[in-house]
């Protein structure tokens, strides 16, 4: 099939944007003065609400630690683990159930000198009650980042990128899959420039994936097995991406948004294989972003943090969308 006809065939299937969404509510769930608390995501488990971010000295610090918040209803939040490693600053966790049933976090771990990149290496824990979690395990080679997992039929898949962030060289995506979320077979290296954080999901056996990378962001689109890319700019500047599927196959991304004044906010957009058209923006600036999103009760729930208090926090809004 030719670019021309998969992305006729991919647009014509899409689904058309509907109407604005709504903010109902968004409250401060964690954070201080003094604390950083960024890099959020959010899932529901056991009848449960777990929020995860990291906590730090600011947004780059020698070292981070990953805090893992519980929650019966939504509204009253309690710390239910802290996951450290010495010497290492734990980022950017992500949260999903792997095939056993049990909570799966995946996360970088970075090791700086002098505030200087050294080396960086992802790393991955499980719990069965978001409480207790198994000891960090190492994941890929030293300076992969693999940023989301997804479970897709009992194979865990996620992009890895590479370089940036103080390192020599310039940043390069990597698809991986594995079965046990601590082994992973590369899959492919991927083609677009810049690439670096990047969610993916899968529609029936199309991988689709949300990429951020250096001067803006696209939506790609493979077919099993998930080696040949159709990318579509989004023509947007993102940071920490995330998308899910809604009930009747809407598609619902979060990440954050520089609209004309040039300031960055955390804003919820509508999605198809070839467009990405912001929605909903929420009172944020400064340091912030990296959504987590969960459908439920016909509710859009998002965690994501912020500095518009006057330091960085983390905030759960709902939205109807």
């Amino acid at each position: 099939m030719t670019r021309r006809s998969f992305l006729a065939a991919t647009a014509a299937s899409a689904v058309a944007a509907p109407a604005p969404m709504k903010l109902l509510t968004v409250n401060r769930i964690w954070g201080k003065s003094g604390m950083h608390c960024a890099f959020t995501d959010l899932i529901r488990y056991e009848n449960r609400w777990f929020c995860t971010f990291r906590e730090g000295g600011g947004h780059v610090s020698d070292t981070g630690e990953i805090r893992v918040l519980s929650s019966k209803d939504g509204a009253k939040w309690e710390s239910a683990a802290l996951l450290t490693e010495s010497g290492i600053d734990l980022r950017d966790p992500k949260l999903c159930i792997a095939p056993d049933g049990r909570l799966m976090l995946n996360m970088g771990g970075s090791v700086r000198e002098n505030g200087k990149y050294v080396r960086r290496q992802c790393r991955v824990a499980f719990s069965g009650d978001g409480k207790k979690w198994s000891k960090l395990e190492p994941v890929l080679n030293d300076n992969h980042w693999l940023w989301r997992v997804t479970w897709h039929k009992g194979t865990a898949y996620g992009f890895s990128y590479r370089g940036g962030g103080g390192l020599s060289e310039p940043r390069a995506a990597h698809l991986w899959s594995g079965r046990d979320g601590v082994h992973f077979d590369l899959v492919t290296q991927l083609d677009l420039p810049g690439q670096n954080e990047t969610t993916l999901r899968f529609d029936g056996e199309e991988m689709i994936a949300l990429a951020r990378s250096v001067s803006q962001s696209s939506i790609g689109v493979s077919r099993a097995p998930y080696k040949q890319w159709v990318w579509t700019p989004t023509k947007h500047a993102l940071g920490g991406p995330n998308f899910i599927s809604l009930p009747g196959g809407r598609w619902v991304a979060g990440s954050r948004y520089y609209p004309q004044e040039k300031q960055a906010r955390t804003a919820l957009a509508w999605m198809t294989r070839t467009s990405y058209e912001p929605a909903l923006t929420f009172e944020s600036s400064g340091d912030n972003s990296y959504p987590g999103l969960v459908f439920h009760g016909g509710v859009l729930w998002v965690s994501f943090y912020s500095s518009h208090e006057g330091f960085t926090a983390v905030y759960l809004a709902k939205a109807g969308v």
